[in-house]
């Protein structure tokens, strides 16, 4: 078995509504190993995002540890866990929308784990767009793309990291089908590169197509993890989905 890249352990974040206290995230625990994908799944508000977050050093976690190679880095700010070597994307695309999508990638390339010169930095900057089929965008501004092309940018930022986990926040959402092929095909490069992924999706062809394991959370809580197979066969994760148990 490989070793651990990242290990949740007892993670806890709360918020303070009108309504009271919000348990986005409520005692979750799960550990990512070198080279897998991990599917990361859940209805709307089962605290998939705010766990990215979490992890990604954007919110504080209010108890528990996340610990990346051997380091706890809960509590971190978030530019200093992304030059550890923590990528992120985000559901809805946020690139610099006045810089070129070269220098979009550029600029990750600099202020990332490398923190490249200028001219390594946009050598950095043509292999990933490249990579990911947006070298024909590269003078492009952001405004200009389409939604596809847009997440694409997002993956190219994330990997000008050089990153050794990629968090990927709902990079399908929003693409058509054959879009969607062409991401899950992406992915799947990435991984050959060597990242290790934890990837949020509502998309199932594409987790079971990519995902090792997974992990489902409902209301902040895991309620499942496993072989994709096994998870998606139980009860309480065909309940959390459906609305309504399953009897044999």
């Amino acid at each position: 078995m490989s070793e651990p890249v990242l290990v949740v352990d007892g993670l806890r974040t709360h918020f303070f509504t009108r309504a009271g206290v919000v348990k986005a995230v409520d005692d979750v625990s799960f550990t990512v190993r070198q080279g897998e994908v991990l599917g990361l799944l859940g209805p709307n508000g089962s605290g998939k995002s705010t766990l990215i977050n979490v992890v990604s050093g954007h919110y504080r976690p209010d108890a528990g540890r996340i610990v990346f190679r051997g380091r706890d880095i809960a509590g971190i700010p978030a530019h200093r866990i992304a030059r550890a070597g923590i990528a992120r994307t985000y559901q809805i695309p946020r690139p610099f929308r006045e810089l070129t999508v070269r220098d979009n990638v550029t600029l990750a390339a600099m202020f990332g784990g490398a923190t490249l010169s200028r001219p390594a930095a946009e050598r950095e900057a043509a292999r990933w767009l490249e990579f990911t089929r947006l070298a024909g965008k590269a003078g492009a501004l952001p405004d200009e793309l389409n939604l596809h092309q847009r997440k694409f940018l997002e993956l190219a930022r994330a990997l000008a990291f050089r990153p050794q986990l990629v968090l990927l926040d709902e990079v399908l959402s929003g693409l058509n089908p054959a879009e969607i092929d062409s991401a899950v095909d992406l992915i799947r490069d990435i991984r050959g590169q060597g990242a290790t992924i934890v990837l949020v999706e509502h998309v199932m062809r594409a987790v079971n197509a990519l995902a090792d394991r997974i992990v489902v959370l409902n209301q902040g809580e895991v309620i499942a993890q496993g072989l994709p197979a096994e998870v998606m066969r139980d009860p309480a994760v065909v309940t959390a989905y459906l609305g309504a148990p399953v009897h044999a």
